[in-house]
């Protein structure tokens, strides 16, 4: 199996780079924590890996909006690099504040077929505050909603925590869930336990923690090599992190694995 190179892009405010970088690396890859500031030095850098990794944190402490100004260096400042990327046959996968950077940088919803160096004026979609209106800090259930996103293959079910203060996916137009849903971009949802309901209404409080249209926990590009996620798979690498693992007898690595695993298979 070849060993794919991962690019942690970590900016001021960013604090799961070391989770992220740590889950790959057991996954069989080769990760390195990269500042924002090296790569707007050098942009040819991004050329040396396979897949770009986005973790989450409070990049730029979130202060105009989660993952503004972080998406905002992508887009203006690395321009033609990160379309190079989404060009090659890599893997870009965004967690909590690395999906509203995607999303805001406009490398979701459309990937590389989206990916242009003009600001769009109205985006198809953003993620803003929680419909609680506050930060929201639990354990959730994901359904996954598509079998060609590359980093949920073989996954059916996923419990994941959550913990953001901006997650609730809105759209500017209802129509584009059905073209989502035919291009297989909505990747992850959020699922009642007990019902096994995702589809359809808007589930409550705490099942849709925040109130995200259609209960899109995760969104993907129409290839299915990028991926944008609000839950953290990384806070769930072993089974002990898992706050009922001893009443359901877990052991072992956790679930969240899965993601990371799937990403270094793709290279192999």
């Amino acid at each position: 199996m070849a060993t794919p190179r991962v690019c942690v892009l970590r900016a001021p405010g960013t604090n799961c780079d070391y989770e992220t970088a740590f889950a790959f690396e057991q996954s069989g890859a080769q990760a390195d924590r990269v500042h924002l500031f090296r790569l707007l030095e050098d942009p040819k850098l991004l050329a040396d890996y396979q897949v770009l990794c986005i973790p989450g944190g409070f990049s730029y402490g979130d202060d105009v909006g989660a993952g503004v100004v972080f998406a905002t260096q992508l887009r203006h400042r690395l321009t033609e690099a990160i379309g190079n990327f989404l060009q090659r046959d890599t893997l870009t996968l965004g967690i909590c504040n690395g999906f509203q950077v995607l999303l805001k940088a406009g490398i979701l919803p459309g990937g590389s077929a989206g990916w242009s160096a003009s600001t769009q004026t109205q985006p198809p979609a953003t993620l803003t505050w929680n419909a609680n209106g506050r930060y929201t800090d639990l354990w959730v259930n994901l359904k996954v909603a598509s079998s060609k996103n590359v980093f949920l293959q073989g996954i059916d079910t996923l419990p994941c925590p959550i913990a953001h203060g901006e997650g609730r996916l809105v759209v500017s137009d209802p129509a584009i869930l059905a073209d989502w849903k035919t291009n297989g971009q909505i990747a992850l949802q959020y699922v009642d336990s007990k019902t096994a309901q995702c589809d359809g209404e808007l589930l409550p409080f705490p099942v849709n923690p925040n109130g995200s249209v259609a209960n899109i926990a995760g969104l993907g590009d129409a290839t299915g090599r990028v991926l944008g996620l609000m839950p953290h798979p990384e806070r769930f690498l072993f089974a002990t992190q898992h706050p009922q693992w001893t009443r359901l007898g877990l052991k072992g690595d956790g679930e969240g694995f899965k993601l990371f695993r799937n990403a270094v298979a793709y290279f192999g």
